[in-house]
Formats: structure tokens, sequence, C-alpha cells
């Protein structure tokens, strides 16, 4: 199942047709770390309704999850979860995103494109009219940023700064205001030995901090191109 840029269920090579509600359902169930009522699942993903229609929507939604002949949930009268037979794309990024976070972990097997790639999409981007989609994007936003940094940094020591250079521009373009993403790039230039490339990330994240926050860049970013004349 793919979460990252968009929904799909493939089973093979083939591409599953699934309903709006069942899709839903599916995504909901996939991004739980444990089974859920139905009562919880029905009140989560229809939050308006009363609890007769939740529940019958729930009920249509499983129903129609059910009838493509593939085991994709497990429900008994009262649980349900996602099949533990479906491998779920988000849950492989979620876990590499902890190994780089992780200062004891050795990483040298998913310091790669795939992992970069992974960390660069958002969760379901196409889906914000409910409340437990916004939160679980929010969630998964800030994970892959650090993620993101952290892959730079431990790039950037490795010597493999163009790689770094990718994994930093990454966390920018998520997140162009958040400084230490800016950092981490700034850092990839200078170690690769270039200086002007580094200058150009500074004077691009000081525009957009003044443009946007009207804030000037910490004393910590600006430390890092002490050759820098002052403003």
């Amino acid at each position: 199942m793919r979460l990252l840029k968009g929904f799909a269920l493939v089973v093979g090579d083939t591409r599953v047709t699934l309903s709006s509600g069942a899709q839903r359902l599916l995504a909901f169930l996939a991004l739980q770390d444990r089974p859920r009522t139905r009562t919880y699942v029905a009140g989560t993903l229809w939050p308006e309704a009363t609890a007769a229609r939740a529940n019958a929507n729930l009920r249509s939604s499983l129903w129609r999850a059910l009838r493509t002949g593939h085991r994709v949930i497990e429900a008994s009268a009262h649980e349900m979860a996602l099949a533990t037979n479906i491998n779920v794309d988000i849950h492989d990024a979620v876990t590499r995103a902890h190994r780089l976070l992780d200062a004891s972990c050795r990483c040298d097997d998913i310091l790669n494109r795939q992992t970069r790639d992974d960390l660069s999409a958002d969760l379901l981007p196409e889906w914000s009219d409910n409340e437990w989609v916004l939160i679980e994007q929010e969630q998964y936003h800030q994970l892959r940023l650090y993620a993101l940094e952290a892959m730079a940094k431990r790039l950037t020591v490795e010597g493999r700064h163009g790689e770094a250079v990718a994994a930093a521009l990454a966390a920018v373009r998520a997140e162009p205001l958040r400084e230490s993403a800016h950092r981490v790039l700034i850092d990839a230039h200078l170690a690769a030995g270039n200086r002007a490339a580094a200058q150009h990330q500074y004077e691009q994240c000081r525009r957009i901090l003044l443009d946007e926050l009207g804030l000037e860049p910490s004393d910590l970013l600006r430390h890092l191109l002490p050759h820098l004349t002052p403003h």
C-alpha cells in the first residue's frame, strides 16, 4: 500500500480499484499502531455524522474493501485492523527516519536515493478534509524534516557531498522557513569547498526570513560564514 505522494493499493503489478470510503478506511487502519474498535474507527472517519450514520458508513466501506477479493482488513465483531500481509510504504519510511535520528545507529545501508525520495514525499497530500489526516500529515512532516537533516549531516561526514546537498535541499523545499535545513545545506556546501554556493544559500535564507517573518538569520547560521560582511 502506498500512502506517500497519494493513495494506491497494488497487488503484484495490478493496482486495485477502491471507492473513496474504502481508501480512507484502509489508509486510517494502516496508520494505526494496533487494532481499533469499530466505534472508534467510525467516529474518527465520520465525526460529523450521527453514531448510526457513521456505523453505516463504516459497514459500507468495509464491504467495499473486502469485495476486492484480497485480504486487506482483519475484522471481528468489535475490532478491525489492516491485514498483516500488506506492506505499507510509510512504515518503512518511518523506521528509516528513526534510524537516521539515532546517533548510535549505523545507517550506511539506508543512505541512498530511495530513503531520500521517501522522506521527500508528503503523506496523502490530496487528503486534507479530515482532522485525523491533518494530524498524521503533520506528524510525518516533522519527522521527515529532522530525518532529512540527519541524513544530510551523515552524508557530509562521509564526504558524499552531492548526496548531502540533495538531502538538505529536500528539507529546504519541504519547509523553506526552517533555518536548521538551510544550516545543514550550507554545511554541505562548505564541506565540499563551495563557498560561493554556501554564501548564496545564506543570502537566500536571509531573504526568505526577512520577507516572510521580518527576522534576520540567527547567530548560529551567520557564524557558519564568518567572512560575510555584516548587514
